[in-house]
């Protein structure tokens, strides 16, 4: 007797769609070229190999029993990954990845982000991608540790690590701003840092795995800590805290008035983000990452990544 594996080939499941598809075993023998007895001892075979009865044979009409039909719905989506797998495999001889990870910083505009995911859907790339969400240090991990194969808005010193290579983004100006209903709000400028301690920051958690920094945090001072940016702007509307965050992700909510940019007597803070890509065992970029590089390349891309968070 067959075993379930060897009973489950594509050419089988095909079968049982036609069976089920023309409600009788006559028909789909009349279809599929093949004598009604043949048929029939080919899905005799494939029962006796699963231990359950496929078809109700009633009358003169083949329906799927319940084991059938969630044989079939398997089944459909069995054949599906095979056209998938087939074609993939024939597109990544070609020179592109099967999947492309990029980690992207929390100072990088996700509007911008996603027109350039629409742009590389056009080119109808065979090419998965997957875009994770990560800050500061996590960001540069990904990459490093191989989860990553491009990190967009690289916030933190990567070092002299082999095979990273890296290039500028821009720079990124933050300002302090809190909440207008914030006790910060109304109190004289600059801030000192003695007046901060006193009141709570909200900061965004670094999502390395090991060596997590933290940024604007002074000793002392009451944490609120989020996952993301958004949610650190969110917590500083409602007036949770106040904290640095990057001036062109504020702009719209201090024009609005909703936000209030507040002079602090430490030195203003402008950071210098990259993007790398790279690192150990790396050899040259198939075409998907080739292309996102080219993207890169362009100063108005460039731009965008970090300014365009205009949209809230």
């Amino acid at each position: 007797m067959q075993n379930a594996r060897d009973a489950l080939t594509p050419d089988s499941l095909s079968m049982l769609q036609v069976i089920a598809d023309t409600g009788s075993f006559a028909a789909a023998a009349r279809q599929l070229g093949l004598v009604p007895s043949a048929l029939t001892y080919r899905v005799r075979q494939i029962e006796d190999a699963l231990d359950v009865l496929l078809f109700n044979r009633s009358a003169r009409q083949a329906r799927p029993t319940e084991a059938g039909t969630e044989l079939l719905r398997e089944g459909a989506r069995l054949l599906a990954d095979v056209d998938a797998v087939a074609n993939r495999v024939r597109r990544v001889a070609t020179g592109w990845e099967p999947q492309l990870t990029i980690a992207v910083d929390g100072v990088v505009s996700p509007t911008t982000m996603l027109e350039l995911v629409e742009a590389f859907y056009a080119l109808q790339p065979p090419t998965r991608l997957k875009l994770r969400d990560d800050i500061l240090n996590g960001t540069l991990e990904a990459l490093t540790s191989g989860h990553a194969d491009l990190a967009i808005g690289v916030a933190v010193p990567a070092g002299n690590i082999a095979g990273l290579q890296q290039a500028p983004l821009g720079d990124v100006l933050f300002h302090f701003v809190v909440a207008p209903h914030h006790p910060l709000a109304s109190a004289p400028e600059p801030l000192t840092d003695a007046m901060l301690r006193e009141h709570r920051v909200i900061a965004v958690a670094d999502s390395a795995q090991r060596g997590g920094v933290t940024m604007g945090i002074l000793g002392g001072q009451d944490v609120l800590t989020v996952d993301t940016m958004q949610a650190k702007v969110r917590a500083q509307l409602r007036g949770l805290g106040g904290g640095f965050l990057p001036e062109s992700m504020v702009r719209p909510y201090i024009d609005a008035g909703r936000l209030v940019a507040r002079q602090v007597a430490r030195p203003g803070r402008s950071v210098r983000v990259h993007y790398a890509w790279g690192g150990p065992g790396f050899s040259s970029p198939g075409r998907a990452l080739q292309w996102w590089l080219t993207q890169l390349q362009s100063a108005t891309t460039r731009s965008a990544l970090l300014e365009n968070h205009h949209h809230f």
